[in-house]
Order: structure tokens, then sequence, then C-alpha cells
């Protein structure tokens, strides 16, 4: 086991973290992007953050729509890895670059419509208050994930701590 993921563990153990993954008890389960915290987003209804996340991949925008409906490993099990080659995910049509602001832009506005939208989410997320999040079961490297545990933890951070719902 890798020095950072034994401090996680301590952190989690003394209340001074929380580590987010769908196995995990409440409320990091709640948390996780498999969870089924359902929410609409720029028009579309969207059966979990994976869902959506996983839509991304997809230029079809018939496809896009049908996985940004399904819910956690079934939305997990549609993952595809042709976008990290030229880096292009897709919402509604419209290419965009991984790497870009406009990708963080896009993604930080899915996660705060599901915020808004979902009571159960939100309140999990609230009750995070003064700890620090982590997802260790999270991939690093931006240009192998639709979401890195940092870009995921920074969103979930920002929204709760200048979110006030």
């Amino acid at each position: 086991m890798k020095l950072r993921n034994l401090y996680v563990k301590w952190q989690v153990w003394r209340g001074k973290a929380l580590d987010i993954w769908s196995k995990s008890p409440y409320p990091a389960n709640v948390l996780s992007n498999l969870c089924s915290n359902g929410f609409r987003f720029d028009g579309v209804l969207c059966g979990s953050m994976e869902g959506f996340l996983q839509s991304l991949k997809y230029q079809d925008t018939g496809k896009q729509r049908q996985i940004c409906s399904m819910k956690g490993k079934n939305a997990k099990n549609m993952t595809s890895t042709h976008w990290q080659t030229d880096q292009i995910v897709w919402w509604k049509g419209s290419a965009i670059n991984r790497q870009s602001k406009d990708f963080q832009d896009l993604v930080r506005k899915a996660y705060k419509a599901m915020f808004e939208q979902n009571e159960r989410f939100r309140i999990a997320l609230m009750s995070t208050r003064g700890i620090k999040l982590y997802h260790s079961q999270g991939e690093q490297n931006s240009y192998k994930t639709i979401l890195t545990e940092s870009e995921f933890c920074s969103i979930l951070t920002e929204l709760r701590e200048t979110c006030d719902i």
C-alpha cells in the first residue's frame, strides 16, 4: 500500500478526512459518482454523476443521453478510452478539450446542478464541513481519466464552502 493511502486512512480514522468511495459508509458513499443522485443538467436527465461523466466520452447525442440517464455501475460499464488519444470529449454535439477551462467549467456546472437539485447529495456534502476530502481510489493523471481525484475533491470542497442552500 502506498504511503499516501496509509496517510489518508490515518486521517479518516482520526476523523479529519473522508475518503469518498461507493462502498464506504455514509456520507462517503452518497458523495461517490456511482451513487444514484439524479439531477437534470442542461435539459438532460442524469441518473448519476457517473452517467454524466461517462457520457462525455461519446460524440453521438442519442448515445450520450442514454448514458447520462444511467445510474452508477451501469454507467461506469460504458467507459471508453478512445477520447484519450486526442483528449476530446463531447457535450450535446460540441467538442471540448479535456484539458481546457471549458471542460472544467462544464463539469463544475454539472456538480452545481446536482448539488442544487439533489437533497441527499447536498446534505451528505454539507455534513463533511471541516474535514478534508479524498478519493484515494481515483486516478491522478488527467490524460487517463475523465475526472482526477484532485479535480473531484476540489469541486466538492468548493461547492461545500461557497454554496448556501
